[in-house]
């Protein structure tokens, strides 16, 4: 076990496995590092170094009751880059990490990013408004925010159907995986989760997405019901200078897990690029 105690006090717990070209993973929420084992183990064994962390108030990381934007969340991944003096890296964000990435390689990398991906992200931004008329009612995000404050046990085993896809006609529902989104789940904060659901749905990159000059590939599947993909990868696309889109027919939002060996293999070729 290794943690990184950040300028604020904050404990982050972090897992640095491998040698060679850097990898650096960002969860979603409200989930935490191991998330990413399909992913870790596939790139570990094609030699890649490869950083994961739980975020404040996730998972193994102090439970934190402060600063749960997303800038604050950049800024902690921006401290563990430089403790570790991470150089050339290619940062991956889930959701509401991907909101992380595109704000932490925008304003603190410094320097020390490579290229970007983000898989079913939230950015630009998710909350409807009256700038972004076709978003998600705050209705929804408050039914969220009611559901984690008041049934939270509950919820986070609920929620796994519409995340994976499992509520869809013919799907392969597999009851290991809605257990350990549970089991990540409820490592976390009650704090940190609720005030987390501000942060992925108001939170506007717009302005960080046009400014990143770096590689930035963006996966979605079409069949996401958490983040709807006309209204985040479909617009980062267009708004990235040097993007590229792949979006996959039927596939969830959780389709790092239920769709690795797809999601894996095109993170990959990007890599290699």
């Amino acid at each position: 076990m290794s943690t990184l105690t950040l300028k604020d006090g904050t404990e982050i717990f972090y897992k640095d496995q491998g040698e060679g070209q850097v990898l650096m993973f960002h969860h979603g929420w409200p989930l935490s590092s191991d998330d990413w084992d399909a992913q870790v183990i596939f790139f570990l064994k094609r030699g890649y170094r490869v950083i994961t962390h739980d975020r404040r108030g996730h998972g193994r990381s102090s439970q934190n009751i402060y600063n749960h934007t997303i800038e604050q969340y950049a800024s902690d991944a921006a401290e563990l880059v430089e403790f570790l003096d991470l150089k050339e890296v290619v940062h991956i964000g889930h959701s509401t990490g991907g909101g992380e990435v595109i704000r932490y390689v925008n304003k603190y990398a410094n320097g020390r990013a490579k290229k970007a991906v983000l898989i079913s992200a939230i950015p630009p931004v998710m909350v409807k408004s009256e700038n972004n008329p076709d978003g998600v009612p705050m209705e929804v995000f408050d039914n969220i925010r009611e559901q984690t404050m008041n049934n939270r046990n509950q919820f986070y085993y609920d929620l796994t159907f519409p995340f994976y896809g499992y509520n869809r006609e013919g799907a392969d529902v597999k009851d290991g995986i809605q257990r350990n989104w549970w089991r990540q789940g409820l490592m976390g904060g009650i704090v940190a989760h609720y005030d987390g659901i501000k942060a992925f749905s108001e939170t506007d990159l717009t302005e960080d997405l046009k400014a990143v000059d770096l590689p930035v590939l963006v996966l979605h599947g079409e069949d996401d019901q958490i983040v709807p993909i006309e209204n985040s990868a479909i617009k980062s696309a267009k708004l990235l200078k040097n993007g590229k889109l792949i979006t996959y027919p039927g596939f969830p939002h959780g389709m790092p897990t239920t769709e690795h060996e797809t999601i894996n293999k095109d993170i990959l070729e990007f890599i290699q690029e």
